[in-house]
Formats: C-alpha cells, structure tokens, sequence
C-alpha cells in the first residue's frame, strides 16, 4: 500500500490550490517516477474517489498521483466559496502540472489525467490545451454544462440565467449569498419527494453518509456565479484538438447525471487514435467512485492503459 502522502499548497490565479500528492511504495526520491493529476467530480474534494480510491491504486501501481481540490473548494483558496466556474476548473489542471514539472522525481515527459464525473469534462478541455497531458482516462465523466442546460437548470437555461442575473443585483446590494446544495439532504428524503433517478438516489448515499462525507465536498453551487456553466460544453471541438490517447470508462446502468450517454458520446468524437472504451457491466455512476468490485474492474484497465502511454517502468 502506499507508505505516504504529502500535502502541498500550489500557487495558482491569486491564491493557493490545495493537493495530495500520493506516493509509490518504496518511493525513490533519485528516480523519475510517471505522474497522474486526479480530479475530484462536481461539488467534490481531492479527499474523495479521486484521492482516496484512485489515487491510492494509481500510487500503488507505481505513478506519483496528486489530487487537487479545485479553486473555490475544499481546502484551495478563491472567494467567494461554492464557485463552478469552468474557466478557472480548467485552469487549475495546468497550475497542478506547473508544480508537478518542478518536482525532481516527476518524468514531466509522461504526464497524465484522470478524473471523475463532473471533473472530467474539465480534464478533457485541460487535456486539449495542455499538451503536457500525455494521456487521459475519464471514470463516470459528466458535461456540467450540458447538464445545466437540461436537469440542473430545469430545461430552462435562460430562465435560470435570469435568476442568476436578479441575484448578482441582490447581492451587489447587500444581499446573501444564495449557495443550493445540488442534492438532497439523505435517501430517505429523496425518496419522500419522489426522486426515482438512481444518480440523485446513490449520490445521496454516497455524499450524504459516512461512506463517502467529507468536509470539503460540500456538494453546492454559488448561484451567483453559475451562469457561465450555462454557455460552456466540455466536449467542445473535441474532434480536433483531443488527440491524446484516451480511456473512457462508464457504467451500464444509465441515470440522470448521464455519464454513460455523454461518455460514449466522447468516446465517439474524440480524434484520439489511441482510444478506449470500458464499460463496466452491472456498475452505475456511483458504484465507480467507491465500489470495490466496480473501480477494481476499472483500475484493471485504467492501470495498464497509464502504464502503457506514461511508459511506467521505462
């Protein structure tokens, strides 16, 4: 298992972006080690699935993994708090991989992404940008904006834009931050107003209980300053510029956050040459943060897929 994690404060826009870095065992400070960014989902933190379940396989396997809280979130800095804003999320991956190429054991030739649900729209716009990435696995990946213009915004964007729009002006004015938690308070809760969608039922399994619960995943939008997610499409010119080998990986149960549609979509657009599709049958969005069957039978693939283009072990 890995024998240590170091935490680290990485200069970011105007202030300080929050990252584990997870080591291999028998960590050799005089090597290059291959190196993954890991990206925490929408509303999340470095400390869950993306820091303690992938990070830890990937860190066993022999990578340097660091898992980051994004800007506005967790324990990075950014005011105000509860900020999705999918400029600087993008952003936050190139100032993750700045740190990273200063780092003397980090083969900053053989850099990659992973990312799950909402992080992993992000990481695929990173990913374009950066060329530094050398290669991308999405886990259950999502299209925030996407998803504001469907369900989040009850398939009224422009209404939604305009109550963002009358809350700038309260808030201008002195009013209160207006900070929605995206989901409900417990299971039993959703299920007594009627939520059947499997994502909103096992996303409050997951978040709101001690399986999953952490300080930093707060699980909440700043409605303010949501509206730039409405005009935003992770997947956008996707089919010139994501050129770097790619592993897409769903599950076969679909549900409203739709990882399974959008990822085959990605799957589908994407330039990559090297790319990958691995569906995990019998898992749902949820079961590949944590399940330990399901993100075994992903890690199975995702391990060799980084080995492979990282060029682990030389």
């Amino acid at each position: 298992m890995t024998e240590k994690v170091e935490t680290v404060d990485i200069k970011g826009w105007a202030w300080d972006i929050a990252a584990d870095i997870y080591f291999p065992p028998s960590f050799d400070p005089s090597k290059k080690y291959p190196a993954v960014v890991s990206a925490h989902p929408t509303g999340s933190c470095k400390a869950q699935t993306s820091g303690n379940v992938y990070g830890t396989a990937l860190a066993d396997a022999g990578f340097v993994v660091i898992a980051f809280d994004a800007s506005f979130q967790g324990e990075s800095g950014g005011e105000p708090r509860s900020v999705e804003d999918p400029g600087f999320r993008v952003g936050d991956f190139s100032f993750v991989i700045d740190h990273l190429v200063t780092l003397p054991y980090v083969d900053d030739e053989n850099i990659g992404v992973l990312a799950v649900c909402g992080g992993a729209g992000y990481a695929v716009q990173a990913t374009m940008i950066d060329r530094r990435v050398k290669a991308l696995t999405t886990i259950a990946g999502s299209n925030v904006g996407r998803l504001m213009r469907e369900g989040f915004s009850q398939y009224d964007p422009m209404g939604m834009l305009e109550a963002v729009a009358a809350q700038r002006t309260a808030e201008a004015r002195g009013a209160a931050e207006q900070i929605n938690d995206l989901l409900p308070p417990s299971v039993e809760a959703a299920q007594e107003a009627g939520v059947t969608d499997i994502d909103v039922l096992e996303a409050a399994d997951y978040y709101k209980t001690p399986r999953g619960a952490a300080p930093g995943g707060k699980t909440s939008f700043n409605f303010a300053r949501q509206g730039a997610l409405a005009l935003w499409d992770a997947y956008d010119r996707v089919e010139t510029f994501l050129t770097q080998p790619l592993l897409v990986v769903i599950g076969d149960k679909p549900g409203g956050f739709a990882s399974q549609r959008l990822g085959m979509e990605l799957f589908g657009r994407a330039a990559s040459k090297g790319k990958e599709l691995l569906v995990v049958e019998g898992a749902s969005h949820y079961d590949l943060y944590d399940r330990s069957e399901p993100t075994g039978k992903a890690l199975e693939r995702v391990i060799p897929f980084f080995g492979e283009h990282l060029h682990l072990n030389g």
